[in-house]
């Protein structure tokens, strides 16, 4: 599996991006966990791995400084896709996105997105009821202090 190729599929903007920059660590049937630099020069961030986890529906991003310093835990509820004969792994941004900062702030974003893009018929019932689902089901881990599996499963690659 360290050879699977990955595609981040989004609604808005409505694109698919190969991410052949991304290198993978470690992949199994349960988890996956990738290095990456950004796609764009950042002032904010400069690199980080992220760790994907297709039972839960989540990709949870460690993003760091220049100087490897934690900018923040970014979180992505995802649908995962799988093609065996390409190799390949596709993560659809379902548009809740949950952070985490060096403080432990927690932030719920874009859920506005998520209304307009179900309005639009860009995203139907089961992704929008999977989205929801998953943020909250992820905002309650963060909520009670049990965020720190994820945050140590991923380190434990990383070092």
């Amino acid at each position: 599996m360290p050879d699977m190729i990955i595609y981040r599929k989004r609604l808005i903007p409505n694109e698919n991006i190969l991410l052949d920059r991304d290198t993978v660590l470690y992949a199994d049937d349960k988890i996956m966990v990738t290095k990456w630099n950004t796609l764009h020069p950042r002032k904010d961030i400069d690199h980080g791995y992220s760790l994907y986890i297709p039972e839960e529906g989540y990709k949870i991003s460690k993003f760091l400084r220049k100087d490897d310093s934690l900018y923040k835990w970014y979180c992505d509820i995802v649908e995962f896709y799988f093609d065996k004969d390409e190799g390949s792994c596709t993560t659809l941004d379902l548009l809740l996105d949950i952070t985490i900062n060096e403080k432990g702030e927690i932030h719920l974003l874009d859920m506005d997105e998520l209304a307009q893009a179900h309005k639009d018929g860009l995203i139907d019932d089961e992704l929008l009821h999977k989205s929801l689902i998953r943020a909250n089901r992820l905002l309650m881990t963060a909520y009670s202090g049990a965020f720190k599996k994820y945050t140590d499963l991923l380190d434990s690659y990383i070092k």
